[in-house]
């Protein structure tokens, strides 16, 4: 009690020790998030550009972890956590071999049967694993069918939206975007993430001759990268957990990293389904 108060006291009396010290703390994490950060941003886009089996293994990797940490982070046991994660893992490849009309009811078998494996949160279990797994499966398709660019033009808008807000928000911090979910996320943050990414649909659309929607479906983008995040943040918040796990120093687990890309990559799927992707000039 004496060293808290003392603590506040000279907070009190030294506002640029305590502006100093939010910094230290707004900044404190940024070592181990940038060293993990670099590690996969190093395996995953040499297996962006490497593409083929290389690309589709790791897909079904982080997709399978992401269905184990699920299934910890809703009360499930370590046994029953790695049986629906190497399940999962093989029927999204089983989607990815499969004619699609064939392969479709194989992503949503995973959350059905996990249904008579959990023996709680069977509602939350269901939504989240059918959500993941057609994100799997919707960065499988985006990549075999629109190739290298394309996917690195994904990567970067999911990757600025993460980076610059997290800056952003720290740097400016301001009022919060939605405290009772996801208490550091700031709005000046959140914007940031669309700026950031509206200008990564520009440089495509420049370096690619695309149309100007690029911006507006980069940006929305941005926002479902943004949404998965909150998702994620909501589903911890319910369960009572603050990281999905502890695989990634500085970032907690799979599913704390890829949360955003899951929202991106479910919206994407649904763009190339309904639009004309890439969208040509007007």
């Amino acid at each position: 009690m004496g060293l808290e108060s003392g603590g506040s006291a000279r907070c009190l009396s030294d506002p640029g020790s305590a502006q100093m010290s939010l910094n230290r703390d707004s900044f404190s994490d940024l070592a181990a998030r940038s060293a993990t950060g670099v590690a996969m941003a190093v395996v995953g886009l040499a297996a962006v550009w490497m593409g083929g089996a290389v690309f589709v293994g790791l897909v079904i990797l982080i997709v399978g972890v992401l269905v184990w940490e699920l299934v910890r982070m809703l009360g499930g046991g370590l046994r029953r956590a790695i049986v629906l994660g190497c399940l999962a893992a093989g029927l999204l490849l089983a989607a990815k071999l499969l004619p699609i009309g064939l392969g479709l009811p194989l992503l949503l078998l995973v959350g059905i049967l996990g249904i008579g494996v959990l023996e709680k949160n069977r509602t939350l279990y269901i939504m989240y694993a059918a959500l993941i797994m057609f994100a799997g499966f919707g960065l499988l398709v985006h990549r075999e069918d629109f190739g290298l660019t394309w996917m690195l033009w994904l990567v970067l808008v999911v990757a600025a939206t993460d980076v610059f807000g997290y800056f952003a928000g720290r740097i400016f911090g301001g009022p919060k975007f939605w405290p009772l979910v996801s208490p550091k996320k700031t709005w000046s943050g959140t914007v940031a993430g669309w700026v950031s990414a509206g200008l990564v649909g520009a440089a495509f659309m420049k370096a690619t001759g695309s149309g100007v929607e690029l911006i507006g479906i980069s940006v929305a983008l941005s926002m479902a990268s943004q949404m998965g995040d909150i998702a994620e943040s909501a589903l911890k918040r319910r369960v009572g957990v603050k990281d999905s796990s502890n695989l990634l120093p500085g970032h907690g687990g799979m599913f704390d990293r890829f949360d955003g890309m899951l929202g991106a990559a479910l919206l994407l799927l649904l763009v190339e389904s309904f639009a004309e992707f890439p969208p040509t000039p007007i």
